[in-house]
């Protein structure tokens, strides 16, 4: 599975993302399901993250997929 790499946004100051596709894939539809923007889902996650940004939103994207499952 391919990492890719996204700048994203966090308080105005630019950064890196690496993750799996599939992940990026999911805080795409986490985002339009909620009416955000990919970036504005980011920076919410980041802003309520402990650790790692990449970890926190691997995270989130799991918990949303399981919410979804059921």
């Amino acid at each position: 599975m391919s990492l890719r790499k996204r700048s994203v946004l966090i308080a105005g100051h630019p950064t890196s993302v690496t993750l799996e596709e599939p992940f990026w894939e999911t805080l795409k539809d986490m985002a339009v399901a909620r009416g955000l923007s990919v970036n504005a889902l980011v920076e919410e996650i980041d802003g309520d993250r402990d650790g790692n940004l990449s970890s926190a939103l691997r995270v989130a994207a799991l918990l949303w997929v399981k919410g979804r499952a059921g």
